[in-house]
This record gives structure tokens, sequence and C-alpha cells, in this order.
């Protein structure tokens, strides 16, 4: 598939900085009538050159936002394919300040695609959060997603990162029930990130069905968009999601792509930008 410059999202928009582009990306594909493409990679998997390579190509093959998961070595919301990026990555020496790097360098050509941060706290409470916040801007981050920081620990880094214009994505999952939900959304911004299976990543299927009742009930909530993740590894699937989500979130069949892709000497580059545009057809309604 080739994109044309109205469907891809490296092109630069009027969004051009930190805590707009997310906004600017959802609205143009609801313009478009369709739902988002946000993909998760590891930072720095399999080495820092080529994990940039990935991070340029994703937006070129029709990813809206990119997630970029902060290598950390107990990834306990993480299946077996992203815990294994993790380690790749970190043995290759990445860490928080290499991976603002990468972004900095990834915001040299491309200042419209959403880029979020998603890890654990302990590396950013490590680096300070303050300066991590400062940094982060300053690298073109728009928003973090931060797993082991529930609402009741917002004053550690959810409210400072709001104040700096930075989204604070919280997750909501099947056994978030009526009475917790408002407080998981009393502060999130950018979108809502609904984990469509119990579990880690990368182990199962969503059941689809179970899938637009979660999304339906969380709209009840709030006006921010609903996104689906965990379990989603072909265009098929995505198109299924879409139906009932604004956005569909793919990351450990990516992660495996790349991998693969390293280990049978092919680029990587190449083999995950094939499976991103089958993707895109997906949430763009193109695959049967």
């Amino acid at each position: 598939m080739t994109l044309s410059p109205s469907e891809t999202s490296s092109q630069p928009d009027s969004a051009g900085s930190t805590g707009t582009r997310i906004e600017a990306t959802f609205a143009r594909c609801r313009a478009e009538k369709r739902a988002a493409l946000v993909t998760y990679v590891m930072a720095g998997d399999p080495d820092a050159e080529t994990s940039l390579k990935v991070l340029r190509a994703l937006p070129q093959a029709g990813a809206d936002i990119v997630e970029f998961g902060l290598p950390f070595t107990d990834p306990m919301a993480d299946g077996p394919a992203i815990q294994a990026a993790a380690l790749r990555a970190l043995a290759g020496g990445q860490d928080l300040v290499k991976t603002l790097g990468l972004v900095r360098r990834f915001r040299e050509d491309n200042s419209g695609t959403p880029v979020i941060l998603m890890g654990y706290y302990n590396p950013i409470h490590a680096y300070g959060v303050d300066r991590f916040l400062d940094d982060a801007v300053a690298a073109g981050i728009d928003g973090l997603i931060v797993v082991d920081l529930p609402p009741e620990e917002d004053d550690e880094l959810c409210l400072p990162a709001l104040a700096k214009g930075l989204a604070f994505i919280r997750l909501a999952t099947p056994t978030t029930d009526e009475r917790r939900l408002p407080a998981v959304l009393a502060n999130t911004a950018g979108f809502v990130y609904y984990v469509s299976i119990n579990g880690i990543t990368g182990t199962a299927t969503p059941d689809f069905g179970r899938v637009a009742e979660a999304v339906g009930r969380i709209r009840s909530h709030t006006e921010l968009p609903v996104v689906v993740g965990f379990g989603v590894r072909t265009g098929a699937q995505a198109a299924a999601i879409a139906k009932g989500a604004d956005g569909v979130v793919v990351g450990s069949a990516l992660v495996d792509v790349i991998h693969r892709a390293v280990v049978d000497g092919r680029d990587a580059a190449e083999a995950v930008s094939a499976l991103v545009r089958e993707l895109a057809e997906g949430v763009r309604g193109r695959t049967v």
C-alpha cells in the first residue's frame, strides 16, 4: 500500500508542538472516518541505529502514533516478546538519555507524528522527574504511558507531566469496573488505552464483541479517544477492532517481526513496514 499525502502522518501538520499533535492526529482520523493506528516498538532494539531507522519507517508505512518503549529490567506488564526486546536493548547500552536522543533525531525530519514514551517509573525516578520532563519536552515527546503508577500516585509524575504539556495516558482493563473507572480517567489526557485482555502483552487474542462493549462503556465516562491494544497481530484483527474503537495499538507483533528480521539477516525497517502497511489497510477498512 502506498499512502497518499493525506494518509501519512509523516507529513508535518499544524500540530507541531508537544501536547497538540495527539489531538490533531485523532481529529484527522475522525475526518477520514477511520481509527488511528498506534504502533509500539522498543527503543534501542536491536541497536540504536536500527531502532532509529524503524522509528522513521513507521509513519511512512501508515502508523499515526508511535509508542516508543523505554527499556527496563523488570517489565512486569509485558509478555515474552517485549521482555526480550528490552533485554536486547539494555545489553546494547540503551538507556533513558539515549532514548530521548533517538526521539530528537526522529524530530529532525518529522514534526507531525505523535511519540508516546511507554515504560515504567523506575528509570524516570532515577533520572529525576523534573529533569526528565524538561528533557522529554525538549526531545519532542508528546505523552507518557507509565504502567506502574496508579491514579493514587498522580502527584509523582502525572500532574507534573500535565503541567509541562505532556499527555499522561492511562490504561483501563477488563477488570476496571464502574467504581474504579472515574479515578482512572480523572487526570488522563491524550487518549484512553483499553487493554483488551487480562494478562501480559502479546499472549492472547481479544474477544472483539466484548471489546466493543467495553469501549462503549468507557466512552460513556469520557470524551477522550479510546484505543485498544494487546493481542492484535494482523490487518484483519486491526480492522475488527477499528470498527468499535478510535484507535488500534499493535506492539508485540511488530517487535517479533523486527527480531526475526535481524536473526534472518533482513532489513528490520523493511520487514516491520510490510506489517504496518497491512495493519494500516485494516484500520482504513481495506482488509476483508
